[in-house]
Protein backbone atom coordinates (compact mmCIF):
# COMPACT_ATOMS: atom_id res chain seq x y z
CA UNK A 1 0.00 0.00 0.00
CA UNK A 2 2.96 2.18 0.56
CA UNK A 3 4.19 1.49 -2.35
CA UNK A 4 1.62 2.60 -4.81
CA UNK A 5 1.06 5.13 -3.01
CA UNK A 6 5.04 6.40 -3.25
CA UNK A 7 4.61 5.72 -6.93
CA UNK A 8 1.92 7.93 -7.48
CA UNK A 9 2.95 10.58 -5.68
CA UNK A 10 6.26 10.36 -7.77
CA UNK A 11 3.89 10.70 -10.93
CA UNK A 12 2.27 13.49 -9.77
CA UNK A 13 5.47 15.80 -9.07
CA UNK A 14 6.80 14.73 -12.34
CA UNK A 15 3.87 15.90 -14.22
CA UNK A 16 4.12 19.59 -12.11
CA UNK A 17 7.56 19.77 -13.08
CA UNK A 18 6.74 18.81 -16.44
CA UNK A 19 4.20 21.68 -16.75
CA UNK A 20 6.27 24.18 -15.00
CA UNK A 21 9.01 23.62 -17.71
CA UNK A 22 6.11 24.40 -20.08
CA UNK A 23 5.24 27.82 -18.77
CA UNK A 24 8.92 28.36 -18.07
CA UNK A 25 9.41 28.24 -22.69
CA UNK A 26 9.90 31.80 -24.21
CA UNK A 27 7.57 33.43 -25.74
CA UNK A 28 9.39 33.41 -29.07
CA UNK A 29 9.28 29.30 -29.04
CA UNK A 30 5.70 29.41 -29.01
CA UNK A 31 3.96 29.08 -32.50
CA UNK A 32 1.66 31.83 -33.76
CA UNK A 33 -0.89 31.44 -36.42
CA UNK A 34 -0.82 34.61 -38.63
CA UNK A 35 -3.88 35.01 -40.56
CA UNK A 36 -2.98 37.58 -42.40
CA UNK A 37 0.66 36.02 -43.54
CA UNK A 38 -1.83 32.81 -44.74
CA UNK A 39 -4.71 34.76 -46.58
CA UNK A 40 -1.30 36.43 -48.71
CA UNK A 41 -0.28 32.94 -49.05
CA UNK A 42 -3.42 31.68 -50.33
CA UNK A 43 -4.20 35.10 -52.69
CA UNK A 44 -0.74 34.48 -53.87
CA UNK A 45 -1.40 30.51 -54.74
CA UNK A 46 -4.73 31.45 -56.31
CA UNK A 47 -2.97 33.98 -58.70
CA UNK A 48 -0.48 31.41 -59.90
CA UNK A 49 -2.98 28.90 -60.48
CA UNK A 50 -4.85 31.62 -62.54
CA UNK A 51 -1.84 32.45 -64.23
CA UNK A 52 -1.36 28.48 -65.15
CA UNK A 53 -4.88 28.55 -66.61
CA UNK A 54 -4.62 31.24 -68.15
CA UNK A 55 -0.97 30.27 -70.13
CA UNK A 56 -3.06 26.63 -70.63
CA UNK A 57 -5.75 28.68 -72.47
CA UNK A 58 -3.33 30.17 -74.72
CA UNK A 59 -2.21 27.20 -75.50
CA UNK A 60 -5.26 25.53 -76.40
CA UNK A 61 -5.81 28.77 -78.15
CA UNK A 62 -2.44 28.69 -80.24
CA UNK A 63 -3.02 24.47 -80.93
CA UNK A 64 -6.82 25.68 -82.59
CA UNK A 65 -4.88 28.63 -84.73
CA UNK A 66 -2.68 25.87 -86.69
CA UNK A 67 -5.62 23.51 -86.73
CA UNK A 68 -7.32 25.95 -88.64
CA UNK A 69 -4.17 27.73 -90.51
CA UNK A 70 -3.68 23.78 -91.65
CA UNK A 71 -7.27 22.97 -92.72
CA UNK A 72 -6.73 26.39 -94.62
CA UNK A 73 -4.29 25.26 -96.36
CA UNK A 74 -5.42 22.01 -97.38
CA UNK A 75 -5.67 21.89 -100.86
CA UNK A 76 -8.51 20.83 -102.40
CA UNK A 77 -8.28 16.94 -103.96
CA UNK A 78 -10.27 16.98 -106.62
CA UNK A 79 -9.45 19.01 -109.79
CA UNK A 80 -11.59 19.32 -112.93
CA UNK A 81 -9.32 21.00 -114.99
CA UNK A 82 -8.37 17.62 -117.50
CA UNK A 83 -12.30 17.37 -117.94
CA UNK A 84 -12.80 20.88 -119.12
CA UNK A 85 -9.75 20.97 -121.23
CA UNK A 86 -10.77 17.62 -122.49
CA UNK A 87 -14.05 19.33 -123.74
CA UNK A 88 -12.62 22.55 -125.11
CA UNK A 89 -10.15 20.16 -127.00
CA UNK A 90 -13.42 18.24 -129.04
CA UNK A 91 -14.79 21.42 -129.80
CA UNK A 92 -11.22 22.53 -131.31
CA UNK A 93 -10.90 19.73 -133.21
CA UNK A 94 -14.33 19.75 -135.14
CA UNK A 95 -13.19 23.72 -135.67
CA UNK A 96 -10.01 22.57 -137.73
CA UNK A 97 -12.26 20.31 -139.72
CA UNK A 98 -14.20 23.66 -141.90
CA UNK A 99 -13.34 23.01 -145.49
CA UNK A 100 -13.45 25.51 -147.89
CA UNK A 101 -13.03 29.10 -146.62
CA UNK A 102 -11.39 28.35 -143.23
CA UNK A 103 -11.00 29.65 -140.12
CA UNK A 104 -7.43 30.74 -141.10
CA UNK A 105 -7.02 34.24 -141.58
CA UNK A 106 -3.67 33.89 -143.74
CA UNK A 107 -5.69 31.54 -146.13
CA UNK A 108 -9.24 32.94 -145.63
CA UNK A 109 -9.19 35.99 -148.51
CA UNK A 110 -7.35 33.72 -150.95
CA UNK A 111 -9.82 30.98 -150.71
CA UNK A 112 -13.25 33.29 -150.51
CA UNK A 113 -11.63 34.77 -154.41
CA UNK A 114 -11.34 31.68 -155.75
CA UNK A 115 -14.56 30.38 -154.79
CA UNK A 116 -16.23 33.67 -155.49
CA UNK A 117 -14.58 35.52 -157.87
CA UNK A 118 -15.67 39.30 -158.38
CA UNK A 119 -16.21 38.89 -162.08
CA UNK A 120 -16.27 36.23 -164.98
CA UNK A 121 -13.19 36.43 -167.82
CA UNK A 122 -15.17 36.46 -171.17
CA UNK A 123 -13.73 33.05 -172.07
CA UNK A 124 -15.19 31.28 -169.40
CA UNK A 125 -17.51 27.97 -169.99
CA UNK A 126 -20.40 27.11 -169.50
CA UNK A 127 -18.85 24.25 -167.63
CA UNK A 128 -16.89 26.20 -165.66
CA UNK A 129 -19.61 28.39 -164.55
CA UNK A 130 -21.68 24.90 -163.70
CA UNK A 131 -18.50 23.56 -161.89
CA UNK A 132 -18.08 26.26 -159.69
CA UNK A 133 -21.42 26.89 -158.68
CA UNK A 134 -21.45 23.16 -157.56
CA UNK A 135 -18.51 24.02 -156.25
CA UNK A 136 -20.02 27.14 -153.79
CA UNK A 137 -22.94 24.89 -153.37
CA UNK A 138 -21.16 22.11 -151.95
CA UNK A 139 -18.91 24.69 -149.63
CA UNK A 140 -21.95 26.12 -148.39
CA UNK A 141 -23.28 22.79 -147.27
CA UNK A 142 -20.00 21.85 -145.58
CA UNK A 143 -20.23 24.92 -144.07
CA UNK A 144 -24.16 23.93 -142.35
CA UNK A 145 -23.02 20.47 -141.43
CA UNK A 146 -20.14 21.58 -139.57
CA UNK A 147 -22.42 23.60 -137.73
CA UNK A 148 -24.43 21.09 -136.68
CA UNK A 149 -21.59 19.23 -135.72
CA UNK A 150 -20.09 21.84 -133.23
CA UNK A 151 -23.32 21.92 -131.94
CA UNK A 152 -23.60 18.58 -131.29
CA UNK A 153 -20.42 18.81 -129.60
CA UNK A 154 -21.42 21.72 -127.28
CA UNK A 155 -24.88 19.93 -126.53
CA UNK A 156 -23.09 16.93 -125.43
CA UNK A 157 -20.51 19.36 -123.32
CA UNK A 158 -23.41 20.86 -121.51
CA UNK A 159 -25.09 17.49 -120.84
CA UNK A 160 -21.65 16.57 -118.92
CA UNK A 161 -21.25 19.85 -117.81
CA UNK A 162 -24.77 19.02 -115.41
CA UNK A 163 -22.82 16.54 -113.65
CA UNK A 164 -19.47 18.58 -113.24
CA UNK A 165 -21.34 21.62 -111.88
CA UNK A 166 -22.93 19.61 -109.21
CA UNK A 167 -19.76 18.44 -107.95
CA UNK A 168 -18.00 21.35 -108.01
CA UNK A 169 -20.87 23.28 -105.65
CA UNK A 170 -20.54 20.07 -103.38
CA UNK A 171 -17.00 20.46 -102.96
CA UNK A 172 -17.20 23.70 -102.58
CA UNK A 173 -19.99 23.26 -99.67
CA UNK A 174 -17.57 20.25 -97.99
CA UNK A 175 -14.28 22.79 -98.31
CA UNK A 176 -12.88 23.09 -94.57
CA UNK A 177 -10.67 25.34 -95.21
CA UNK A 178 -9.88 28.75 -97.48
CA UNK A 179 -7.71 27.39 -99.61
CA UNK A 180 -10.03 24.39 -100.53
CA UNK A 181 -13.44 26.79 -101.14
CA UNK A 182 -10.55 28.93 -103.51
CA UNK A 183 -9.65 26.67 -105.33
CA UNK A 184 -13.39 25.36 -105.60
CA UNK A 185 -14.26 28.18 -106.57
CA UNK A 186 -11.70 28.88 -109.19
CA UNK A 187 -12.81 25.68 -110.81
CA UNK A 188 -16.21 26.60 -110.91
CA UNK A 189 -14.76 29.88 -112.67
CA UNK A 190 -13.30 27.63 -115.38
CA UNK A 191 -16.54 25.52 -115.98
CA UNK A 192 -18.48 28.95 -116.69
CA UNK A 193 -15.06 30.07 -118.82
CA UNK A 194 -14.98 26.87 -120.73
CA UNK A 195 -19.19 27.52 -121.86
CA UNK A 196 -18.52 30.70 -122.93
CA UNK A 197 -15.63 29.60 -124.86
CA UNK A 198 -17.92 26.79 -126.52
CA UNK A 199 -20.75 29.78 -127.24
CA UNK A 200 -18.14 31.63 -129.28
CA UNK A 201 -16.92 28.55 -131.70
CA UNK A 202 -20.75 28.15 -131.98
CA UNK A 203 -21.52 31.19 -133.50
CA UNK A 204 -18.42 31.34 -135.43
CA UNK A 205 -19.74 28.29 -137.28
CA UNK A 206 -23.10 29.38 -137.52
CA UNK A 207 -22.10 32.91 -138.78
CA UNK A 208 -19.48 31.31 -140.87
CA UNK A 209 -22.06 28.98 -142.57
CA UNK A 210 -24.81 32.27 -142.73
CA UNK A 211 -21.80 34.02 -144.66
CA UNK A 212 -21.23 31.47 -146.95
CA UNK A 213 -24.97 30.91 -147.74
CA UNK A 214 -25.01 34.80 -148.48
CA UNK A 215 -21.80 34.55 -150.66
CA UNK A 216 -23.56 31.92 -152.69
CA UNK A 217 -26.30 33.78 -153.42
CA UNK A 218 -24.44 37.01 -154.13
CA UNK A 219 -22.31 34.81 -156.30
CA UNK A 220 -24.99 33.29 -158.63
CA UNK A 221 -26.05 36.80 -159.03
CA UNK A 222 -22.99 37.53 -160.94
CA UNK A 223 -22.76 33.86 -162.50
CA UNK A 224 -26.12 34.62 -163.97
CA UNK A 225 -25.31 37.79 -165.52
CA UNK A 226 -22.21 36.45 -166.84
CA UNK A 227 -23.85 33.06 -168.19
CA UNK A 228 -26.34 35.81 -169.77
CA UNK A 229 -23.80 37.52 -171.55
CA UNK A 230 -22.15 34.65 -173.08
CA UNK A 231 -25.51 33.28 -174.05
CA UNK A 232 -26.42 36.80 -175.89
CA UNK A 233 -22.82 36.58 -177.36
CA UNK A 234 -21.97 40.41 -178.80
CA UNK A 235 -25.94 40.93 -180.03
CA UNK A 236 -24.67 41.46 -183.07
CA UNK A 237 -25.95 39.15 -185.53
CA UNK A 238 -23.57 37.90 -188.21
CA UNK A 239 -24.24 39.41 -191.58
CA UNK A 240 -24.00 37.75 -195.12
CA UNK A 241 -24.93 39.86 -198.43
CA UNK A 242 -26.42 37.99 -201.03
Amino acid sequence: MKRRTLIAGALAVTTAIGAGVWFLRPVEAIPVFDSANYAENILQAARSLQQINNQIQSLQNQAVMLQNMTKNLQRLDYSSVGQLTSALQRVDALMLQAQGVTYNHATTEASFRQLYPQQYDAAITSDELVVDARNRWRTSMDGYLHTMRVQSQVVENVQADSALLEQLVNESQGAEGSLQAQQATNQLLALSTKQQLQIQNLMAAQYRAQALEQARNAEGQEQGRAAGDKFMGSGQAPYTPE
